[in-house]
């Protein structure tokens, strides 16, 4: 595909904000900004970039979850035709995320320059960082392990140009964090609880692990922001929500791939929508989403009727502490199991060189 400019500029507005209030800032925001702190990895140490990831299955996810398994196009694809798809389908999905965190990367950079208070400046730092690590890191798998990229999705771009474009902070954090990092969050959670494959399995826990700090720290911060805002400020922010929850549900399926294959654009659109998966990964989508958009305080009519017309209005009591709190322990529990796999590893080597020197001795 054409990659097209390689620089996208987005004209941007609005003031930056200084505090000089270094004194009064919320216990909440402080303690998960130390908590942004103490929890900084660095992605080369971290991660096993030593693992091999097969290009014809770099994610060991089942065949049915493909748009094209069933049918006409599947049936006459050899093996090595479905090892591609396969390739291209999840270089698609992590170009997707390596734009979402480049684009999350300066929504963060955006909200330090321009939140009013302190505390909320310091917590976006240390974000910054962290978006900043999950571009490193998905990059890196692309170019080392697939060797594809894909550009990114119009409708993303959309969706992330119309948030780049408005001034005031809240709204960065609403479009990036709630809208599109919903949308990844659902996206990595499907993968990681699917795959077989440990790289990328390791790659989506430990950013998961981040995100979950992110999403506590947005519905804070935009929670307290939105209890001082009038009814009509936040309907707007509401429809922003309603337009941006159809365009991700609508138009982020994935259709260039199977463009890239040769099928046409309209019977690509019917595949996907067909697709048992891509309902199920609607229904995954909202889960993150319609129960942030709640606690926030944006839950007018109209947002509950284009929920009910989603069929996601139920999602809105599910407990996002919850699934924040897995995506932590899923994320330590990998690195216990890693470390105690490498641990019993260096305590055999021990153990062999005692036994290599000390039978060396005995034939002394």
């Amino acid at each position: 595909m054409d990659p097209g400019d390689p620089l996208w500029q987005v004209p941007a507005g609005g003031a930056a904000r200084f505090s000089w209030e270094y004194d009064d800032h919320r216990a909440r925001l402080l303690a998960l900004y130390q908590k942004g702190k103490d929890k900084q990895w660095d992605a080369v140490k971290r991660i096993d970039w030593g693992l091999d990831v097969d290009p014809y299955d770099p994610l060991g996810t089942p065949d049915e979850s493909l748009a094209l398994h069933g049918t006409r196009h599947w049936d006459r694809m050899t093996d090595r035709d479905k090892g591609e798809l396969r390739h291209h389908v999840a270089a698609w999905q992590f170009s997707q995320f390596l734009h979402g965190e480049q684009g999350a990367m300066v929504c963060a950079a955006r909200i330090v320059e321009s939140a009013p208070d302190l505390d909320a400046k310091f917590y976006s730092a240390t974000q910054t960082m962290d978006e900043a690590r999950h571009a490193e890191l998905y990059g890196r798998f692309l170019h080392d392990k697939l060797g594809t990229f894909y550009p990114i999705n119009t409708d993303l771009r959309t969706l992330l140009g119309d948030t780049l474009r408005d001034s005031r902070w809240d709204m960065a954090y609403l479009g990036m964090q709630v809208l599109i990092e919903g949308l990844a969050l659902a996206a990595f959670g499907l993968i990681r609880d699917t795959t077989d494959k440990p790289l990328p399995q390791q790659i989506l826990a430990y950013v998961m692990q981040d995100e979950a700090r992110h999403v506590a720290f947005g519905r804070m911060a935009l929670r307290d922001y939105y209890r001082q805002l009038s009814d009509a400020e936040l309907r707007e922010r509401e429809e922003f929500v309603i337009e941006g929850c159809y365009l991700m549900r609508d138009r982020l399926r994935g259709v260039e791939v199977l463009e890239n294959f040769g099928i046409p654009k309209a019977e690509a659109e019917e595949y996907c929508e067909q697709s048992p998966f891509l309902h199920m990964f609607r229904k995954l989508l909202f889960s993150r989403i319609v129960p942030c958009v709640k606690d926030i305080g944006l839950w007018g009519e109209r947002l509950q009727r284009a929920y009910v017309d989603m069929g996601v209005l139920e999602l809105g009591d599910s407990n996002l502490d919850q699934l924040m709190n897995q995506d932590e322990e899923l994320a330590e529990r990998l690195d216990r199991r890693r470390f105690a796999t490498e641990e019993a590893e260096r305590t055999g080597e021990v153990e062999e060189a005692i036994a290599e020197g000390a039978a060396a001795e005995a034939e002394a």
